[in-house]
């Protein structure tokens, strides 16, 4: 009897090791944000907790006060910037950082692997004299945007990451010119204000191996903080990061925590 109730109470320490072990790990998020003409205090509050009540994952901010363009978030001064994290979100606004080896080192961990999402102004950093490989990494080559309007977003549902998402129409937001939506790149959403239709979410596969999510709506906090934006923003992440199902749910153990 001594013996049955040693193992009873043995085992019943045992499980909750088990399952401990068997727990998914949240997918650790770099947040690059921070520079001109956004409301960055206040997004990095809300998309990291945006992402956080969606998937299991742990949002670590990297966020710059300074409100210029020519600014280089202090994150990038460390040449192992990227290193101990799953995906690095690109949400800056350093349109004036345009020198060669600080840019080599920003998208160095996105040659060697590390899947990316960019968010908004991202997509205008990093423009390298005679170099098109900021846009080579996002893919989608954009320089200016029209006057804040309403837009109208069809989506495409033939990817997890839109299978689920309806079209809606956003407030007064930037839709970013589309000069070139590159080969390795698919899109996802469409956005049409006045006379203009550009893609403004889509997947594009770096350097053959590397996945990065991009969408270039976002410039005002109603947006940012719109359920379907971060619902959106979430599964781009997911997807970059190999944890989006085919029916467009988080996979096994990434969904929110409960």
């Amino acid at each position: 009897m001594r013996r049955i109730l040693l193992m009873t109470a043995l085992m019943a320490c045992a499980v909750p090791t088990v399952r401990a072990q068997d727990a998914p790990r949240p997918i650790k998020a770099l947040l690059v944000i921070g520079g001109c003409c956004h409301d960055y205090a206040a997004q990095k509050e809300i998309l990291a907790k945006g992402l956080a009540a969606r998937a299991n994952v742990e949002v670590v901010i990297s966020y710059d006060a300074d409100k210029g363009t020519k600014k280089l978030n202090p994150v990038y001064e460390n040449p192992d910037w990227a290193k101990g994290y799953d995906v690095v979100i690109h949400d800056e606004c350093s349109a004036d950082v345009n020198t060669k080896e600080i840019v080599d080192r920003i998208l160095q961990p996105h040659r060697d692997g590390l899947p990316g999402v960019v968010l908004h102004c991202g997509m205008h950093c990093y423009r390298v004299p005679k170099s098109d490989e900021w846009f080579k990494f996002t893919g989608l080559t954009t320089r200016n945007h029209g006057a804040q309007a309403p837009i109208e977003l069809t989506f495409n549902p033939s990817s997890p990451i839109t299978k689920n998402q309806s079209s809606w129409k956003t407030i007064n937001e930037e839709l970013y010119n589309e000069e070139q939506l590159w080969k390795s790149a698919t899109s996802l959403v469409k956005g049409k204000q006045f006379k203009n239709d550009y893609v403004v979410a889509w997947t594009n596969l770096y350097n053959d191996k590397t996945k990065v999510f991009a969408t270039t709506l976002g410039h005002n906090n109603v947006t940012v903080q719109d359920p379907r934006y971060l619902d959106l923003v979430a599964n781009g992440l997911l997807w970059a990061t190999g944890h989006l199902s085919e029916d467009g749910q988080p996979a096994t153990g990434y969904g929110p925590k409960k």
